[in-house]
Order: C-alpha cells, then sequence, then structure tokens
C-alpha cells in the first residue's frame, strides 16, 4: 500500500467519524435551543441546564446546575469527567466553554480538582523519591554483597594457606581506635597496632575496592603462602562487610623512598655497604617470588616505597596489590591491561613491539629502584653542563670512555667496588629489551661475585625508552599505580 493512499484512508476515517458526532449531535427528536445562565450564553450540546426539557437533557454527566451567575456540576468530580464523546473530537469543538465563578459547599469546583491533582503529584514525588533511593542503595548494596560473596568464596579455596582471620572490632582494639597513623595512600591507610602478644603490627585498612577485591584477593593468595626474608609477613586479614584490612609485621624502620629520596631534606644517609645488603635481600626476594615458590608470582610494582625495613635494616617486598600467579610450568602470561607505577614500569608494558611480557618486568623495575639507590645525580650531575642527560645513558658514558664513577668524597676503594657493581647490574637491569636482562637468580650471582668479572652491557637506545618519553621524567615517588593498556596481552615467560 502507498504512502499516499494510507494518509487518503486516515483522512476519510476522520471525516466519518466527524460526520456520525455531528448527525448524533442532531439525532435529537426534538429542537433543543441553546440554554443562558446569567451573563453565560450558548450553552448547548453536550451541555445542558437541569432545568430544560428532559428530552434536551440526553447525558446526564452533562447535566449543569444554574445558580445565580454560576454554572455547578453537581452529579460528578472533574477529576473523572471525559468530554463526549472523546478527547480527540473535543478539540474539534472551540466553542464550548464551561465557566465556574461560585462554589457550594456540597459541590465540586474545577479549582478543586486541581489543587487535588498538584496534590497527587506531589504525593507521588514525596513516595516516589524514596523508592528510588531505596532502588540504588539496594543495588549498591547488592553490588558489595557481590563482592564480599566472591572475597568469600576465594578465601574457603585457601584455608591451606591463610593467616589468622579477624573481626573488625578486633582491628580497632588492635590499633587502639585508629590512633596512630604510619602511611597513607591510593591503596589505603596504614595504622600502627599491637597484637595481644604484645607484637607490633601494621594495619592496613583498604580504601575503595578495586576490580571486585581483586586487590585485597593478591594480597592474601601470595603474601599468605609466603615464608622468606626478603618478603614482608601477613600475619592476619579482616573482611566485615565493606571493611578490609591486612595485618603485617611492623618495620619500625618504614620504606625505603624515605632515605634514597633526593627531595626529602635532611634524610638519613645509608652507608655503601649497607645499600649493597639492602639491594642484594631485594634482589633475594624477588628471585624467590620468581623460582621458589610453589607458584611464579610477578609483583609488577617494585619501587622504594614498596621495600620495607625492619629494626635492623632487613628489606621485605610488600604490596602485591598488583602481583599476578601462574603456575610454574605455564608459558603464556594474558594481561588485560599493563600496570606498574610511573618511572619503574617496564617498557614493553607500555609498547608491545619492544617485547613479551615476563618477569623479566620486574627485572626492569629493579634495575631502576637500584638506579635510585646509586644515588649518584646529586654528585656526578649537578656538576656537568649536560646534567639533563637521561642519568642510565651518562652513567653508561662513563663506563664507555673508561672514567671513574664519583661517589661520596672520601669513599674508599671498597665502596668505590660496591658503586661500580651496582651501576653495572643496574645498566643490565633496565635494557629495553627483556631478553638483554638477567635474571633476578642471574642477577644476585653478580652481585655475590666479583666486579672484575662483570661485563659493560650492549648501548642503550640513543634516545629515552618510550616509557620516559610518556612520563618526561626517569624517576619519580607517586605512588599511584597506572594501567597503560586496553588490549589483552600475551606473552611467554622466559626460562633463562
Amino acid at each position: 500500500m502507498s504512502k499516499g493512499n494510507s494518509q487518503l484512508k486516515y483522512f476519510t476515517l476522520i471525516l466519518q467519524i466527524i460526520f456520525l458526532q455531528t448527525c448524533h449531535a442532531r439525532k435529537s427528536k426534538h429542537y433543543c435551543p441553546p440554554s443562558a445562565c446569567g451573563d453565560i450564553r450558548n450553552i448547548h450540546y453536550p451541555f445542558r441546564l437541569n432545568t430544560d426539557p428532559e428530552y434536551c437533557r440526553e447525558y446526564p454527566e452533562f447535566e449543569l446546575a444554574c445558580e445565580g451567575v454560576a454554572l455547578m456540576i453537581p452529579r460528578i468530580s472533574l477529576a473523572l469527567l471525559e468530554l463526549f464523546p472523546s478527547k480527540l473530537l473535543l478539540l474539534m469543538y472551540p466553542f464550548i466553554k464551561l465557566y465556574v465563578i461560585w462554589l457550594h459547599k456540597t459541590y465540586h469546583s474545577i479549582d478543586h480538582v486541581f489543587k487535588w491533582h498538584k496534590m497527587y503529584l506531589v504525593a507521588k514525588f514525596v513516595i516516589g523519591l524514596p523508592l528510588v533511593i531505596a532502588f540504588l542503595v539496594y543495588k549498591f548494596k547488592r553490588r558489595h554483597l557481590s563482592m564480599y560473596d566472591t572475597i568469600e568464596g576465594f578465601l574457603q579455596t585457601q584455608n591451606n594457606f591463610m593467616p589468622i582471620r579477624y573481626n573488625y572490632s578486633n582491628i580497632k582494639r588492635m590499633t587502639r581506635g585508629f590512633k596512630e597513623k604510619l602511611g597513607e595512600g591510593g591503596y589505603g591507610t596504614v595504622y600502627k597496632g599491637k597484637l595481644q602478644s604484645g607484637r607490633d603490627a601494621a594495619v592496613k585498612m583498604l580504601s575503595k575496592p578495586k576490580a571486585g577485591g581483586q586487590d585485597f584477593m593478591n594480597e592474601v593468595a601470595t603474601i599468605g603462602r609466603i615464608h622468606h626474608v626478603n618478603v614482608v609477613g601477613l600475619m592476619g586479614y579482616c573482611v566485615e562487610g565493606t571493611k578490609r584490612a591486612l595485618v603485617y609485621d611492623f618495620m619500625p624502620n618504614g620504606s625505603l623512598d624515605k632515605y634514597i629520596s633526593t627531595s626529602q631534606e635532611g634524610s638519613p644517609l645509608l652507608s655503601w655497604q649497607r645499600k649493597y645488603d639492602i639491594i642484594l635481600g631485594v634482589a633475594r626476594g624477588i628471585g624467590y617470588l620468581h623460582r621458589g615458590c610453589d607458584v611464579r608470582i610477578l609483583h609488577f610494582d617494585i619501587k622504594p616505597h614498596n621495600i620495607l625495613l625492619d629494626e635492623n635494616f632487613i628489606p621485605k617486598i610488600s604490596d602485591f596489590g598488583l602481583a599476578k600467579l601462574y603456575p610454574t610450568d605455564k608459558s603464556i602470561v594474558t594481561l588485560t591491561a599493563a600496570r606498574g607505577t610511573i618511572g619503574y614500569v617496564a617498557p614493553e608494558l607500555i609498547s608491545r613491539s619492544i617485547g613479551a611480557i615476563s618477569y623479566k618486568a620486574d627485572v626492569y623495575s629493579f634495575g631502576m629502584l637500584l638506579m635510585e639507590m646509586l644515588d649518584l645525580k646529586r654528585n656526578e650531575v649537578a656538576n656537568e653542563e649536560n646534567s639533563s642527560q637521561y642519568f642510565p645513558y651518562y652513567i653508561y658514558d662513563k663506563f664507555n670512555k673508561g672514567k671513574e664513577i664519583v661517589v661520596d668524597e672520601g669513599a674508599n676503594d671498597d665502596e668505590k667496588k660496591i658503586a661500580r657493581k651496582l651501576c653495572l647490574i643496574a645498566l643490565w637491569c633496565i635494557q629495553t629489551n627483556p631478553i638483554q636482562r638477567p635474571s633476578m637468580s642471574k642477577v644476585v650471582e653478580m652481585f655475590e661475585g666479583e666486579v672484575e668479572v662483570l661485563e659493560v652491557p650492549p648501548q642503550p637506545l640513543q634516545s629515552q625508552p618510550i616509557v620516559h618519553q610518556i612520563m618526561g621524567s626517569s624517576t619519580t615517588f607517586s605512588s599511584d599505580s597506572i594501567a597503560l593498556l586496553d588490549n589483552p596481552v600475551e606473552a611467554d615467560i622466559y626460562a633463562n
């Protein structure tokens, strides 16, 4: 059927309706002239006065009462009145007018109906708004309950590795009402606590859940099964509603960043021997994560902020919120997003064209941490004309030209050897191509070997790696983690 024919049929139908209604208005057996009420004239079909002849009052619903100068509708409320024959045809009778001027106490007026309608709208708003709020609260609680169920299901599967589970009241008592704050970051807030045994503890209260509580499950799944001198110990945890807490060994000397940050005035200095011992401990801890457990653990966030120091300055790797666990025999790593911290993230996590993603990403982050541990910038670069040169390239040029690396004034020969060894190992670890980086077990061997047998690594790229082009700086002390890729990445884990 064509569009023109369709429109013609609709038009014909409307004309028929109008004709029928007009005929209906004229089919009365008797002529009924228009009525009047005071100044209101021309009251006619379908409205009639109740004083008109009975044969003119066909529809009781449209009977009007004339009282003085006002027209009243004595039978019904206008809230239920629909003008005959339909709302559509009502538009075709613009001559129909209804005036209500005076209200008898027993009648319903148009003004009364309008007020009732306004009250109805207000009632709908007053009742509807709480219902909407209740629905949103329900959805919010349902999402958090779903996350809670996910975490509980995970904990049930980890019974063999679980530390002590505390309730929230225990956590509040342990921290004396969260009285002493040790630190704060994107992960949450850390408070000092004390166990019933009198042992000091650090209680991390996790803030907003990430990826459905994945950060919490990562921590429990990794630290809960690890027992190594260079990995922080997880003594307990709490899951109660939206409250999530992790209870660690207390590290009285804090994190490593406060000892090596050149931006902090008066930061305590570490001797070269202590630096060497700390970085060797970190290397052993990462090596254990990669090869010493029943699963392979990739940390993905090695940086000074996540290295804690106990009372004897023994380093402890912490914060496994970004860690990934894989079977030792698995050769493929799938990531939905890159992970790491600005200044320490491996370049292959940003550009897949550089290389495959593997545990070598932790090696790169370790190398950047080692560069920070060297802390040579104040001694070396500050007195050079080309002080804006990327620091690793600057160090490489020193080695390539046979120049000595300047350490603290008054350093003895042993300290100079330590500085040279740390520089060479760092340059090996931050190779842009992950294949050229050593494994962490190899790094430990390099630390324990003689500096004379260490080779100078391949020359770095002539331009800064993509990671530093993006970030504009080789180092940063940001504690916020980033996700830089949107597409899944598959990569082989290198066996060497």
